[in-house]
């Protein structure tokens, strides 16, 4: 910035060299963005020496209406003060900020001001600004984590993996974060400015921005749009013609893109996993360390008994009359960010739970959390926030009751070990699955689980003993979709004397969270079970059973009720199967360098026995090029393959992930991925 007419003719922000040592360049290389408790420079162009006791003051403002106004001290201050000092060299002056590591997170304007002996301003430049974020290189600020490592995963990595499916038939999907895509960083700041307090009271809010705390809970709050102008409304009723799929989504910056393009206007749809994913974007962006987790066979208590209650009538059907029901879910997605809890007792720093999905309100907000996760694994349910429900999510019993015809409820199952099972992240290897269950919880069955349980209000014993000698199982299946497949459901008779029992199936499709979407096949027979000897009954489904009722998720669910004389109570059996999706192969060959145009090759083959419709493939990546659809024309016939061509230009060096979804009317949430490594461009000698 240039100013021909005063004593200072230039300031230069020194955007380039600053930016790389705050390890922002990523985010922008023109615009100056640090991080607090780590100096930067700037430098004055002077026109001629300062005049004798003259001198410079730096002005900051911070917020739209300067609602925080800071003068920095001239020469080493406190530690929790901002404060420069200035070195001389020729007409140039070079001028050293220091922010305290509790530094409020925002965008920064700075004057610098000309002050004659007397205090008068004789010379103002303010339009300089800058971004300053948290920063966990550093050890006096409350997110510091010290390992380079996990810095480079949980602050730096662009690209992530989701898991999902069922706790025994674990998969993944590819996630584009894009923290330091063009303008995310502004979008995030966009965020906080839009929310419920911001708006209410901004002084108040922007003075409270040096905490991870509330920055954190107040994202959770504002990736869903519950209650407030949040970014995405969630849907899990398969009704999605007036937005996106939640299945759709490949990455955050389409999404934070398509809200504040809208005014701030809340993007249709999300569920658990572009929650999460959203806020890990976000929270990566302001600088706090934080990784995406997922929680399989998760509970959601509505009650807060640490108890989820399944009521069936005697055809097996959901039977419930209230309108708000538990519910488990086969996967469950939240994140978890890293941060020091000084505003509670010793013990809590740490990884810290939050969850942007919304459930239940906290504080009369669709937030939850930051809950640490030590506070959960140790039954510690006082502490801020939420840890009723995350310890439930993780630890309550489920318990299935039969309605009878005439109101009496039959308790036939208690499951008190499937809750909380696999907690899994991201390695900060590479795109493999780490198992944090530990850290959630101890050991099944140990002395430190049963003090846990008994802190937290959970029941240790088991009052319901299931029968000692019948046994019904449903034995594993891992079927493609669009085959024909068996489902196996085994009694065993563990008595001296043959049993005669009668034995009732039900296949239905589910979504992830349980949602109940149709009828595949039943059956009910009687069996003679011979003793000490096995019974195992055949279930044929054929694509033409199940096509009519699975949905985006794929997911068969199999419950079994067996019924004999004598017996106190039915056994009940129940059995998630998901299917497996066909392959979506990506190709990118040859060398990338930026800037140079590449070719991608995209290919995919209809495994089903009917004609796909519609078919679209969605591309993106961080660092090579924004979302983009291609459509397919014409069906795709049974069989058939489809290949498409892609033309890009990757816009930042390094390893970067080239995602793929394929979607059509039939066959939706086809994922495919590419690892591309972008290359410098060369620089040829002009010799």
């Amino acid at each position: 910035m240039a100013n021909h007419n005063g004593l200072i003719t230039d300031v230069d922000l020194r955007s380039h060299e600053n930016n790389l040592a705050h390890r922002t360049r990523e985010i922008d290389r023109e615009r100056l963005i640090v991080r607090r408790g780590q100096p930067f420079s700037i430098s004055l162009q002077c026109y001629v020496s300062l005049p004798p006791k003259h001198q410079l003051e730096l002005i900051l403002h911070l917020g739209s209406k300067d609602e925080v106004v800071i003068k920095l001290q001239k020469g080493r201050g406190a530690g929790d003060k901002w404060w420069f000092n200035q070195q001389r060299a020729q007409d140039e002056m070079l001028l050293t900020l220091h922010s305290p590591a509790d530094a409020i997170i925002g965008q920064y304007h700075l004057a610098v001001l000309m002050m004659s002996p007397d205090g008068h301003i004789l010379e103002k430049t303010d339009k300089l600004s800058f971004h300053l974020l948290f920063n966990p290189w550093c050890k006096d600020d409350v997110v510091y984590l010290p390992d380079e490592s996990l810095l480079h995963e949980y602050v730096m990595n662009e690209d992530g993996i989701i898991f999902m499916g069922t706790w025994d038939n674990i998969n993944s999907i590819p996630w584009n974060y894009g923290q330091f895509e063009d303008y995310v960083m502004d979008m995030c700041f966009e965020v906080l400015d839009t929310s419920k307090d911001a708006l209410k009271n901004s002084e108040v809010d922007i003075k409270q921005r040096n905490d991870p705390v509330y920055v954190s809970r107040m994202v959770t709050a504002m990736v869903n749009s519950n209650g407030d102008r949040g970014v995405l409304t969630g849907r899990w009723d398969e009704s999605y013609t007036d937005g996106v799929a939640p299945y759709r989504w490949t990455g955050s910056v389409p999404i934070l893109q398509q809200w504040s393009n809208a005014g701030a206007r809340a993007v249709k749809y999300g569920q658990c996993w572009v929650f999460a994913a959203v806020a890990c974007t976000v929270l990566r962006s302001l600088g706090i360390p934080t990784r995406l987790i997922t929680n399989f066979s998760s509970a959601h208590d509505v009650d807060g008994n640490l108890s989820i209650d399944f009521l069936l009538n005697e055809r097996l059907e959901s039977f419930d009359g209230r309108n708000k029901r538990d519910s488990s879910w086969n996967f469950h997605c939240w994140v978890e960010s890293w941060m020091r809890r000084e505003d509670l007792p010793k013990g809590n720093d740490g990884w810290q739970v939050l969850d942007p999905t919304p459930q239940e309100l906290s504080d009369g907000e669709f937030c939850c959390g930051p809950c640490p996760v030590t506070a959960i694994k140790e039954g510690n349910l006082g502490v801020k926030y939420d840890a009723p429900f995350v310890f439930a999510e993780v630890n309550a019993d489920i318990i299935y009751w039969i309605v009878q015809a005439d109101g009496q409820r039959q308790k036939i199952r208690v499951d008190q070990a499937s809750v909380g099972r696999n907690i899994s992240t991201k390695s900060v290897y590479g795109d493999y699955r780490d198992d944090v269950t530990q850290q959630y919880k101890y050991s099944e069955g140990s002395n430190e689980e049963r003090d846990v349980y008994k802190k937290a209000g959970r029941r240790v014993t088991n009052e319901f003993t299931e029968p000692g000698q019948l046994k019904l199982s449903i034995k594993p299946s891992r079927p493609v979709l669009g085959t024909d497949f068996d489902v196996i459901v085994e009694v065993k008779n563990e008595g001296a004397r043959e049993a005669h029992v009668q034995l009732a199936m039900v296949v239905m499709a589910v979504t992830y969270s349980s949602l109940n979407r149709g009828e595949c096949k039943r059956q009910t027979i009687s069996v003679t079970v011979p003793a000490h000897k096995a019974h195992k009954e055949v279930l044929r489904l054929h694509y033409d059973d199940y096509v009519g009722c699975v949905r985006e998720h794929h997911l068969i669910r199999v419950k079994a009720l067996l019924e004999a004389p004598g017996e106190n109570q039915p056994i009940m059996a129940m059995a998630n199967i998901p299917m497996s999706m066909p392959e979506l192969l990506v190709q990118v060959p040859g060398k990338a360098v930026v800037w140079n145009q590449v070719t991608a090759f995209i290919s995919f083959t209809n495994p089903l026995p009917v004609p796909l419709k519609s078919g679209v493939f969605t591309v993106e990546g961080a660092g090579l090029l924004s979302a983009t659809e291609i459509s397919v024309k014409g069906d795709i016939n049974p069989g058939q393959k489809v290949s498409v061509k892609l033309l890009f230009s990757p816009v930042r060096t390094g390893v970067r992930k080239l995602l793929v979804d394929f979607d059509s009317d039939r066959l939706k949430d086809v994922k495919g991925v590419a690892t591309v490594v972008v290359y410098k461009r060369r620089i040829r000698s002009l010799n």
